[in-house]
């Protein structure tokens, strides 16, 4: 199976080089390594054109999506930009650029998609320093694949249309993957280091498409409320929770289109609330 990987990057000159070097090592490595370049000031293009000169597999592009530097449409417009340079893959990897993976990252990935053909997507897990060691980034749960690495069947990559250029999108690519009856795995085993921890640079813009992304699932109020406390908790600020329900009722009031229909927002919302019964009781 052709695993080819795309690394959208903006101002990541002192992160890349450490993730295309873990990549470079990999027992299995990639088809192609797309670096693509979004608007970057420092000498991000320069540390990716090194590595293309030593490594065939790697090339860069550029591209300048948006002075913004926000999350989701900066980050998957940069990503189209470099899918579109790749013309064959079996597996579609989106990974960050501040990321260290082990070495046997890409070959426990191709393991995972051969041993079932119903596995539509796949990762491991992001970890970042803590007092000198390495802890889980735990803001979400262990079924869920981060946006950071994300990989995909390419059978199921074309059944969610791609990835949504929006915030949300690596939960959309999800629920729409398990709506059209694929499956999700995630190995514990896969301890990726995160150099630079979720959410950093996120503004108050930033928080409020957080909650407009729930409205733009389809959540509803209910599972908005929940989804925002539980996220708010997760990363330590319940003043989060405020932004998040401001965010979805501005994106309410102002009717901002939805990244899913309504029968698959029917299902998304079944499948929450299947899961928290199955928490709670």
């Amino acid at each position: 199976m052709k695993i080819c990987i795309v690394i959208p990057a903006h101002n990541e000159e002192t992160f890349l080089g450490k993730t295309l070097q873990s990549l470079a090592e990999q027992t299995l490595l990639p088809e192609k390594i797309v670096v693509v370049d979004d608007q970057s000031s420092d000498s991000t293009a320069t540390v990716a054109a090194d590595f293309a000169e030593k490594h065939s597999f790697i090339s860069l592009v550029k591209t300048n999506s948006s002075e913004a530097h926000l999350p989701g449409s900066k980050v998957i417009n940069a990503f189209q930009k470099g899918l579109d340079r790749v013309t064959d893959f079996d597996i579609i990897c989106k990974f960050d650029a501040d990321l260290i993976f082990p070495k046997n990252y890409l070959e426990t990935i191709h393991r995972i998609f051969e041993a079932d053909s119903k596995t539509g997507m796949a990762g491991g897990f992001c970890y970042i320093q803590k007092n000198g060691d390495w802890a889980l980034e735990s803001l979400t749960d262990k079924d869920h694949i981060r946006g950071a690495l994300k990989a995909y069947r390419k059978e199921c990559f074309k059944d969610i249309g791609g990835l949504k250029p929006s915030m949300g999108w690596d939960t959309v690519d999800e629920l729409l993957a398990r709506y059209h009856g694929w499956k999700i795995v995630t190995d514990e085993n896969l301890k990726v280091k995160h150099l630079r921890p979720t959410g950093f640079t996120y503004n108050k813009k930033a928080k409020l498409k957080q909650g407009a992304a729930f409205y733009k699932l389809r959540y509803g109020f209910i599972i908005t409320f929940i989804a925002s406390a539980k996220l708010a908790l997760k990363k330590g600020n319940l003043l989060l929770f405020r932004d998040y329900l401001h965010g979805f009722f501005k994106a309410r009031k102002e009717k901002t289109p939805f990244l899913v229909t309504k029968k698959e927002g029917a299902f998304i919302r079944r499948l929450r609330y299947k899961r928290m019964f199955a928490k709670l009781f």
